[in-house]
């Protein structure tokens, strides 16, 4: 208890956190931790405990509500680990610690602990795994991370002994800094002497871009930056200015931090004329303007029309959300780099091409000196580090020389990942910056999942393309008749997608690997490297096929499709977090992947025109034209003499296409699945996508593929079927055309029906 109290007091003497480890006999610890509550001084209000026990007389959350805390603090957090011992939850939580409070762990005793199974290993182990094929890997490092990290005292519950006082001999709490304030800035005054750093006052300068119309402002930084704050002060005064501000986050608690800064400055200057919605306010009112909250799958609708919008903690929104707010007549986004919530990269990954490709004017503010607690503070450094949450690539100079004929293939096992923390952090660092959502759970998943493996190609000892491989299928009857009928069997997505939505019950059967992430240093990339890992992997694979899951982009369509994988699927919503519809493609390595893909590429043949008017409606055309070149096959094409003197009738006469467009569909269809095929210019192509494939109405069409007209568009769509009849058609077409050619006053060709003012017959 007296090491407790004077490792809180020597937090709150350097405006820095520590660390209060108690392990052993869970009973005992949780009995240890109430006595330390009771010794040290800190009211029940400022403290969390996050676990399945009693609360000790604080308020109490189970593991899976741990979120409910993002965007608030708290003196004292307690975790209980006993149950389940989650990277995400701790990543959460040390967020949450306030400069010169504690952050304390219940765990089982660290010499056993990586060999316990608790329920969050239950996730990692995957059908046909069970948990006693989870290796511990991750909290074998995570235990020698508290055992070498500054800051963190460890007490073993069961000796009442203590192992590690934590202890740092540091300098007494930093002084308030003098911060260089605007000269002349636009937002008021009161706001900027209300910044308690240098890069909140620039931050803070950087908002008032928002004054104007047309501008989007990104402001980034780690966790504890004080970003929100900055973002509620100006978010007060863009209200103050006349702005009606909306204001969105992934939940309320997120931005109450933003409400309470921002109401701070309204009452402040004496402008505040009502609020409501608790404490801190969902909307605040002044006389020229408000600032508001709605969730943010409300927002996307921009309710009320909204001056200005604020969106708090962008990176945990999905990507399709964030485009909507492009639309606001002006925009800010916060978003966090190292986090809970991963990397931030579902902001820079997949968003930030449609931000710098949108309208808007694009301003970009870093903060990095933290505002809740002192620089070097431990407790964040260890959080890093045992996290892997700024693990990075190798230096581009180190790796700048590699190409397909230096380097190395290599698979790492997880021992040798843990062993090697420079190999580690190479191997995460390029995951994490190819992938739009990288999170702590993540790291446990490459190192413990007993269907995971890492396969990597090297430089000079430096990992220059990595693929994190998931191994799925070999399941038992019960498991498929199971996920045939509607259940949900974990981390066999290619088997559950085939079998659960595309009726197949006999895809489980088969192995395959997964390729869940594979990323190359941007260094070396376009020389082949990805092209040369995936052919190493297939060439030592034990498998029958090879299979990737992920949110299509007409390059990554093309990669895929480069490296001989097939697509079989491709989902009817998009995916919450890329912001895209995610396709399946198979390459087969055995006849038992030859026969699925076949089989699949069969049915998809035949459903995908369906879906095309239907659920894939509003698909981007690029995207299905890239799809339909992947399909290992071949549309259909079966027209009865009659149908093909129709499609003939709408390329060279009177024919109209909405009366029959059953034909033009197949010969659509089959031009774009025929790799063949190059008869026409992709500005044609995404012609037939939209109007034939999609439906889309003629005024939509020729509004959004740039045609002047209507007429313009249609004309075109019947130029490109003479294309597709002189590929594809017989002797019906020939005599057809013969017929019509000939006929000097056929309707299509007539100046009188010009003149008349007669849509198109093709529209």
């Amino acid at each position: 208890m007296e090491l407790a109290v004077s490792l809180h007091e020597e937090a709150q003497a350097t405006d820095e956190r520590r660390m209060l480890v108690l392990s052993g006999d869970r009973r005992r610890t949780r009995e240890y931790v109430q006595r330390v509550l009771d010794a040290i001084d800190v009211s029940p209000a400022d403290t969390t405990y996050v676990g399945r026990a009693d609360s000790p007389h604080c308020e109490r959350l189970n593991t899976e509500e741990a979120s409910r805390l993002l965007g608030t603090t708290r003196e004292v957090v307690v975790l209980d680990c006993h149950e389940r011992c989650e990277p995400n939850v701790i990543g959460q939580l040390v967020g949450v610690v306030d400069g010169g409070g504690l952050f304390v762990l219940l765990t089982p005793a660290l010499d056993s602990w990586p060999q316990k199974r608790d329920a969050f290993d239950d996730t990692l182990a995957v059908p046909p795994f069970d948990r006693a094929d989870v290796t511990g890997q991750f909290r074998k490092r995570l235990v020698g991370t508290l055992r070498s990290h500054r800051g963190i005292a460890i007490v073993d519950v069961d000796a009442d002994a203590v192992e590690r006082d934590g202890h740092v001999q540091q300098a007494p709490r930093r002084p308030t800094p003098e911060l260089t304030l605007p000269p002349n800035p636009s937002f008021p005054r009161d706001a900027y002497e209300r910044c308690l750093t240098q890069d909140q006052v620039d931050a803070l300068e950087a908002f008032e871009v928002l004054l104007d119309p047309g501008e989007a402002l990104v402001v980034s930084a780690n966790r504890g930056r004080g970003k929100s704050s900055a973002a509620g002060l100006a978010a007060a005064s863009l209200a103050l200015a006349g702005n009606d501000v909306l204001v969105t986050a992934p939940r309320y608690r997120s931005a109450s931090e933003l409400f309470a800064r921002a109401r701070e400055l309204l009452d402040g200057v004496g402008e505040l004329t009502a609020f409501a919605g608790g404490d801190p306010p969902r909307r605040l009112d002044t006389e020229r303007g408000r600032v508001r909250f709605c969730a943010a799958g409300e927002a996307t609708a921009l309710p009320d029309d909204p001056d200005r919008v604020i969106v708090d903690e962008a990176a945990a929104l999905p990507v399709r959300f964030l485009s909507a707010f492009l639309d606001a007549p002006g925009v800010a986004f916060t978003t966090t780099v190292h986090g809970y919530e991963g990397t931030g990269r579902g902001f820079s990954v997949r968003f930030r091409d449609h931000l710098d490709a949108s309208n808007l004017t694009v301003t970009d503010v870093q903060l990095t000196e933290p505002i809740r607690y002192a620089p070097a503070d431990p407790i964040e450094v260890w959080s890093f580090r045992a996290l892997a949450l700024d693990a990075g690539p190798a230096v581009a100079q180190l790796v700048e020389d590699g190409d397909p004929e230096s380097v190395t293939y290599r698979t790492l096992s997880t021992a040798e990942l843990v062993a090697d923390e420079h190999l580690l952090r190479e191997v995460f660092g390029l995951l994490v910056l190819a992938h739009y959502r990288t999170e702590p759970n993540d790291l446990a998943r490459l190192l413990d999942g007993p269907n995971v493996s890492v396969h990597a190609l090297l430089f000079d000892g430096h990992v220059v393309s990595v693929a994190l491989l998931a191994r799925e299928g070999n399941l038992p009857a019960t498991l498929r008749s199971s996920m045939y009928e509607g259940s949900r069997i974990r981390g066999n997505l290619v088997p559950d997608v085939l079998t659960s939505q595309l009726r197949d019950e006999e895809a489980g059967k088969t192995v395959g690997l997964r390729v869940m992430r594979i990323a190359t240093h941007g260094a070396v990339r376009s020389r082949g490297l990805g092209s040369r890992l995936l052919s190493e992997v297939a060439q030592r694979a034990d498998v029958d096929w090879l299979g990737v899951g992920y949110g299509a982009t007409p390059q990554l369509v093309g990669f895929w499709d480069d490296n001989g994988f097939s697509t079989v699927h491709l989902s009817t919503t998009r995916n919450e977090r890329s912001g895209e519809h995610s396709a399946i493609m198979l390459s087969p390595l055995t006849p038992a992947g030859e026969s699925l893909l076949e089989r699949h590429t069969g049915w998809f043949l035949r459903r995908f025109p369906d879906m095309l008017v239907d659920s894939l409606a509003a698909v981007d055309p690029d995207i299905v034209r890239a799809v339909c070149r992947t399909i290992d096959g071949m549309g259909a094409l079966d027209l009865s003499p009659w149908e093909w003197r129709h499609a003939a009738a709408v390329a060279y006469g009177p024919g109209i296409f909405e009366m029959a467009p059953g034909p033009i569909r197949q010969l659509a269809f089959r031009y774009l699945t025929d790799s063949t095929a190059e008869d026409l210019s992709e500005d044609r192509e995404r012609l037939l996508v939209r109007r034939v494939l999609q439906a889309t109405h003629r005024e939509e069409v020729a509004a959004k593929l740039g045609y002047h007209s209507e007429s313009e568009a249609m004309r075109a769509l019947g130029t490109a079927v003479e294309t597709l009849l002189d590929r594809y058609g017989g002797p019906e077409v020939e005599n057809e055309r013969e017929r019509l050619t000939d006929n000097q006053t056929c309707p299509r060709r007539s100046s009188r029906w010009l003149r008349s003012g007669c849509s198109s017959p093709v529209s």
